[in-house]
């Protein structure tokens, strides 16, 4: 049985096969269904009449007609004569249900590209040919494959931009390429438009553009491993910057539970000594009032026997009494503060306020280490910078209520001044700058954006009174690219260049930032350092005439 199943089984295939094959002898090569009315044609292949007539009738030469399939031209129009024969088999193989239609995903719908041989309804391209630029459906590609007259025709992806393979002046392939004007065009171009010019065969053009497109690979492809080698990095140091702050914040709460739990215990020290010491110091007070009650009660009782001695007429008796009666003991001290007592809180009271204090310093100090992130945070901090006259250099010309300066080398000499800048382009603000504070500055061009002490020189040795090159101020160059400078030392700085650079100062922490301001705020360079004297912002022009600098005023 297992036999009989498989034979019959195979059987089945065989028979699928032929009659698939058996269609496909007896099928139009224009519409792809069973033949209809078959003709054959001179050079013996076979077509509905409709189709072949259609065929021909849309042909853009009516003197010359061709074959569909091997592309034969007769020069007269073929008599069409129904092949009796033919249709007689097609009628049989109908009956065994071999007439049924491409399944609809194989017709061409929106955004494909149609068979240009098809009528009707027309099915998908598989292949577009440069030489007769035509798209050919897999039934109409195979005379590609089969006829020699088509072997050295260039086949390629189905497309609809073949058309853009035609020179639209000459009506040729375009199979130059001109280097001159970097352009596809044909033959008869290199003749005309661009005669003299350096052309290549398009084939030999694309070899070297493949070359070039390897190495731009190779370069992109290397690009991608770094920023994935960059990226791996930044994921790297994110983690360690999670885990850092999550022991810094472990760890901070630990000590501040334990500095909790000290300052608890410290409180509950120094109230039970104070108490203690107010005891003490209570029943000293109260022991001073019993023995001052005692003493009162017996003067009192003194004072009552000597007045009734005074009114006794017995003179004898008055002068044997009056030596006893008269006998006071030792007075009691008076009760007088005890200065040392009110000393001592007064003691305990500056400690603790003197521990307040320092802590309240410290946990300052702590909180100051938080820089603002966003440009809204930064201006919370906002300062209106105005500059000094006195400082400016001989071509700087201030103007805007002096938040402008502008660089002018026709400008007269300024009086003599001891806080002027004799020899450089720079100029200092007039107040000096401590605590938190944000300014912004907008350049025309090139400047340098600088904070300084007062106390920095204003003329003699280059290194010790211009911006940057000495310990006494920092100094970020804006010119072709960014650097910062430090007692002369020089740091190269890579971020997007703007005409806006905002600076962020906290004297305390010792915090001094520069940022590209544009939509975002970019961190370009940050110092971690003592300031030892409040700061002054400064502005170099590099020395170009209508140069400006402006501190901006900021809402």
């Amino acid at each position: 049985m297992k036999l009989l199943s498989h034979s019959l089984l195979m059987r089945g295939e065989m028979a699928q096969q032929r009659n698939r094959a058996d269609k496909k002898k007896f099928s139009c090569s224009v519409c792809l269904d069973l033949l209809k009315d078959p003709v054959t044609i001179p050079c013996g292949h076979n077509y509905c009449m409709s189709c072949i007539q259609t065929h021909w009738d849309g042909e853009d030469q009516k003197i010359n007609y061709s074959c569909p399939q091997c592309r034969q031209t007769f020069y007269t129009r073929p008599d069409l004569v129904k092949n009796t024969m033919l249709a007689e088999l097609v009628e049989e193989l109908k009956k065994t249900g071999l007439q049924a239609p491409p399944a609809d995903h194989c017709y061409a719908g929106p955004g494909d590209v149609a068979c240009d041989v098809c009528t009707g309804r027309k099915l998908k391209a598989s292949k577009s040919c440069l030489q007769c630029l035509a798209s050919y459906c897999e039934q109409h590609l195979q005379p590609h494959y089969e006829s020699p007259a088509f072997k050295k025709h260039k086949l390629l992806e189905a497309s609809v931009n073949l058309q853009d393979n035609i020179c639209s002046g000459h009506d040729k392939l375009k199979e130059i390429f001109c280097r001159t004007d970097q352009q596809c065009i044909c033959i008869l171009c290199s003749f005309d438009d661009h005669k003299g010019h350096d052309t290549v065969s398009a084939a030999a053009e694309r070899m070297e553009k493949q070359k070039e497109l390897g190495e731009s690979r190779q370069k992109i492809q290397q690009r991608v491993q770094d920023r994935e080698k960059d990226l791996k990095e930044l994921q790297e140091d994110t983690e360690t910057i999670n885990r850092s702050a999550d022991k810094a914040v472990d760890d901070s709460e630990k000590i501040f539970t334990e500095l909790i739990r000290l300052i608890e215990k410290r409180r509950s020290d120094v109230k039970q000594q104070i108490r203690s010491r107010q005891r003490t110091e209570v029943n000293r007070v109260k022991d001073l009032q019993e023995k001052l009650h005692q003493e009162i009660t017996e003067l009192k009782r003194k004072d009552a026997e000597l007045e009734q001695l005074s009114r006794t007429e017995d003179h004898t008796q008055f002068l044997h009494s009056y030596p006893t009666l008269s006998e006071l003991t030792e007075s009691t001290d008076s009760p007088r503060p005890n200065i040392y007592c009110l000393l001592y809180f007064e003691d305990v009271m500056a400690t603790v306020t003197a521990a307040r204090d320092e802590m309240h310093a410290i946990l300052t100090k702590t909180s100051s280490l938080s820089v603002p992130t966003t440009r809204a945070e930064f201006l919370r901090y906002s300062r209106e910078i105005t500059l000094d006259p006195n400082t400016a250099g001989t071509f700087l010309v201030l103007s805007e209520g002096n938040r402008k300066v502008t660089f002018d080398g026709n400008n007269k000499p300024y009086p003599e001044h001891p806080e002027r800048f004799i020899s450089r382009p720079q100029v200092l603000s007039k107040d000096g700058l401590t605590g938190r504070c944000y300014w912004e500055v907008k350049m025309s061009r090139d400047a340098r954006v600088a904070v300084a002490y007062k106390s920095i020189s204003r003329s003699g040795d280059f290194n010790v009174h211009v911006f940057g090159f000495n310990e006494k101020s920092w100094a970020l160059n804006c010119f072709n690219d960014f650097t910062f400078m430090h007692n002369n030392q020089k740091l190269n700085i890579s971020g997007p260049k703007s005409s806006r650079i905002g600076v962020y100062l906290d004297h305390r922490a010792g915090v001094l930032s520069f940022y590209s301001v544009s939509e975002t705020m970019t961190l370009l360079h940050r110092v971690q350092t003592t300031f030892t004297e409040p700061l002054c912002a400064g502005l170099y022009l590099l020395g170009l005439d209508g140069d400006t600098a402006e501190f901006c005023k900021l809402k």
